[in-house]
């Protein structure tokens, strides 16, 4: 059994006494449970523990008893003193040795822990074939899941707690009392008092709804993320996760579906500020919402609440409009439905809202609410399956698994109606994705294309067709140009689409326009402000820019968000190592992973790498590369370099050319391979010309980054093209063609834009450089770039 303590090191971070206090709170009180169900500790990692049973029985009950004991713990006291844990359980073969537990019956359990919620118990199904009929509790079986560094994804079981379901049953119950009081005499005077508030308010309106939120550098990551009630606009909303109580929970998806086609209708309302779905889906249904927070947050003045509940042919939809401002509740309605009628639910609450918002509503608006997505049932589930899976997809090679599944889910969609068109959109999406990060296959492109086609065959001048052709354009061809007019037409459409704006920074970006891409991305923040990754985007334009600064205030806004999160974590700790050659702050994030998160170190072993060779830290370079697996060390986005090159760049560094030798010719092996299968590109071309450079093949090696360089020019994309020149400069000092390299180096290098192993840190530390220090040309580009005091 692994625990987990949540928010622990968030708590840290603002009141580290606070924080200590709990910790050993929460240590004694475990530890007084243990024994009595034959539970042994093995360890204590940072806020978790790692204890052992001799039966799965004995283990759930003891994880049982320790989530009772802190529910009734927690009854009273404020959020910030809760103790609130995560469990995991797996039964599986393990060895003794030294005191420690080793085997794959350990790390899986360490892979389900992050898996359960809040206050929750997440078992394999191995623990519920051998307890199910033994323990009075009731199980829900999740969707299959990919476990970290586990081949097949995973069965896993939850433990419904009794309490859970109490807590829910008094909170539908409210809710249905809150309906049965809205009379018509109190719907009158809330009606009047809310026009009374509106011509009260009414001179702020048009300020309000041109205002923009505004970041000041020197705020704290918690302010600069909250809206004020003078920033936020009347007409904006947020529509939460819906709850599923329907019996079965595979209907989850459903719920999510339901919601997600709500917001959407919403979304094409231009008179409407609508946050993404991306930012409201970590306010998880069915737990306890501060709607005021919540809309200080998203930066929205009202919210709405819903609950889907299904069962055979009938479905009932509960739906209620919230101020967030006053947390009075406008509007609430019940529908009782046939199943086939759930579209139409959707479309009534749409225009419901958008009326008592006020919002105007043109006729091509209204049209495209009433337009249902598809009229099967079993495809709008398997779309929804596949929506959720791609919006909680970071865009990473190492998430090529989710995405394949989205699209076998998208597949199957389109097979039951091929005349669903959202389908053929997110395939589209999907496709390209795939192309952009690991597969630049032909095939894959004619996938994409294929499901571009279905989409302009049934609604060729959507504004969704061309936001799916841009997407393409830009993602999959790198056609910016094009893109960039597709989505001029689309933004008519889809005024609260952030993926428009997002798609705009980004081209501009390429475009060596940095100051436009960053307000495009801006106004992208301003409809998803809660997404990370869209920030960490925004971050990258900063640094883009060299404006360090502003680059570290939004990742910290990012961990304000979610302060778990590694790899964010690592972000900020590198602006450091870029901006200031610092090398400190990531190493003690690393360390910090280590010590709390062990099991996760794999997520955070590049970086430990990156960090390793700044330091000079050959031994710890040296773990660092056993840690990363078949991971890259290094993805600026583009160049991909794996463990082999890791191995003999550490080699080279080290002077042991026989051992650097070695290494390359393994990279030179699979790197050949990629380049087979990816013809003409350019990125794939660069990292062969850099194995070959370490192998001392001079004139291949310039050949092959030269080709590059032509593949991918700066006029055409001035991101990636810069970056093919800065590793032409590193193929040259490789080779011992230290004119060319500086050459191209003080070309590309201070300029916007240029890739990130250009920057101040790198140049200083890095040993991708090492040929060229001394040098006094190579000095100068570098003290040039030092931070100015």
């Amino acid at each position: 059994m692994f625990t987990d303590m949540v928010g622990y090191t968030a708590l840290s971070q603002r009141n580290e006494a606070l924080a200590l206090e709990l910790l050993e709170e929460h240590r004694r009180i475990l530890r007084s449970i243990f024994p009595r169900f034959n539970g042994t500790e093995i360890k204590t990692i940072g806020d978790a523990f790692l204890v052992e049973f001799q039966s799965a029985l004995e283990a759930a009950q003891c994880a049982l008893e320790i989530q009772r004991t802190l529910a009734k713990r927690n009854h009273d006291v404020s959020p910030e003193q809760r103790i609130e844990l995560r469990i995991g359980i797996h039964v599986g073969d393990v060895v003794h040795r030294e005191g420690d537990l080793y085997g794959d019956g350990v790390n899986i359990a360490s892979r389900i822990q992050p898996v359960a919620g809040i206050g929750g118990i997440c078992i394999s199904v191995d623990v519920e074939r051998q307890i199910h009929n033994a323990l009075e509790a009731r199980f829900e079986k999740l969707a299959p899941i990919e476990l970290k560094n586990v081949q097949v994804p995973m069965d896993l079981f939850r433990i419904v707690l009794p309490w859970e379901r109490n807590t829910r049953l008094t909170e539908e119950r409210q809710k249905h009392d809150v309906r049965q009081q809205r009379s018509i005499p109190i719907g009158w005077v809330v009606t009047a008092v809310l026009l009374l508030v509106v011509i009260g308010a009414g001179v702020f309106v048009f300020q309000r709804q041109k205002t923009k939120v505004a970041h000041r550098q020197n705020a704290s990551p918690a302010r600069t993320e909250a809206a004020t009630a003078s920033t936020i606009p009347d007409k904006s909303i947020a529509v939460l996760p819906f709850e599923n109580l329907s019996s079965d929970k595979e209907n989850a998806f459903f719920a999510d579906g339901v919601q997600d086609q709500i917001l959407t209708d919403l979304s094409q309302i231009a008179d409407l500020k609508v946050i993404s779905r991306t930012s409201v889906m970590q306010y998880k249904s069915g737990v306890a919402r501060n709607l005021r927070k919540i809309g200080e947050e998203l930066g929205v003045a009202h919210v709405m609440e819903g609950s889907v509940q299904r069962s055979a042919n009938k479905i009932r939809v509960n739906a209620q409009l919230i101020d967030a401002r006053t947390d009075a509740h406008l509007w609430a309605q019940t529908y009782d439905r046939d199943l086939a009628d759930v579209f139409a639910i959707q479309s009534e609450i749409a225009k419901t809202i958008a009326d008592q918002l006020q919002a105007k509503l043109s006729p091509n608006e209204k049209t495209a609410i009433e337009e249902r997505p598809t009229a099967n049932i079993a495809a709008f589930d398997e779309y929804s399956r596949a929506k959720t899976l791609l919006l909680t997809t970071g865009f990473s090679a190492s998430q090529r698994t989710n995405y394949l599944q989205a699209i076998d889910n998208l597949n199957t969609a389109i097979a039951r109606d091929p005349s669903f068109f959202e389908a053929y959109c997110q395939l589209v999406f999907a496709n390209d994705s795939l192309y952009a990060l690991v597969d630049h296959t032909p095939a894959r492109l004619a996938q994409a294309e294929t499901a571009l086609q279905g989409a302009v065959r049934l609604r060729p001048d959507a504004p969704e067709t061309h936001l799916a052709r841009a997407s393409h354009l830009y993602f999959a061809l790198r056609d910016y140009k094009g893109a960039f007019a597709e989505l001029e037409i689309a933004r008519r459409g889809l005024a609260n689409d952030p993926r428009i704006y997002e798609l705009t920074g980004y081209i501009l970006r390429r475009q060596g326009k940095h100051e436009e891409g960053l307000r495009d991305l801006k106004h992208a923040v301003e409809l998803d402000p809660r997404n990370p990754f869209t920030l960490a985007q925004l971050a990258l334009s900063y640094q883009f820019l060299r404006r360090w600064p502003d680059s570290a205030a939004v990742l910290d806004r990012a961990l304000a968000i979610t302060p778990d999160d590694i790899e964010t974590r690592m972000q900020r700790a590198l602006v450091d190592l870029f901006w200031k050659a610092d090398p400190r702050p990531l190493h003690q994030a690393v360390e910090r992973v280590r010590a709390e998160q062990p099991a996760s170190i794999d997520h955070a072993a590049d970086n430990w790498f990156l960090g390793t060779l700044a330091e000079r830290d050959w031994a710890g370079a040296e773990q660092a590369l056993a840690a990363l697996g078949d991971n890259p060390f290094w993805g600026d986005g583009v160049i991909l370099l794996g463990r082999h090159f890791g191995e003999g760049l550490l080699a080279r560094a080290m002077h042991e050319d026989g051992k650097a030798a070695k290494a390359f010719a393994a990279a030179r092996l699979e790197q050949e391979q990629l380049v087979e299968k990816q013809k003409d590109f350019a990125p794939a071309l660069c990292v062969l010309g850099l194995i070959d450079a370490g192998l001392g093949k001079k004139e291949v090696a310039l050949e092959e980054g030269k080709r590059a360089m032509e593949l991918m020019p700066v006029e055409k994309d001035s991101i990636n093209g810069q970056r093919m020149q800065i590793y032409f400069a590193v193929i040259a000092a490789w080779v011992g063609e230290k004119d060319l390299a500086l050459q191209q180096l003080a070309l590309a290098g201070p300029t916007p834009g240029a890739c990130l192993v250009a920057s101040y840190g790198p140049l200083k530390l890095l040993p991708f450089w090492d040929p060229l220090r001394g040098d006094p040309r190579f000095e100068k580009i570098v003290a040039s770039l030092a931070p100015k005091p």
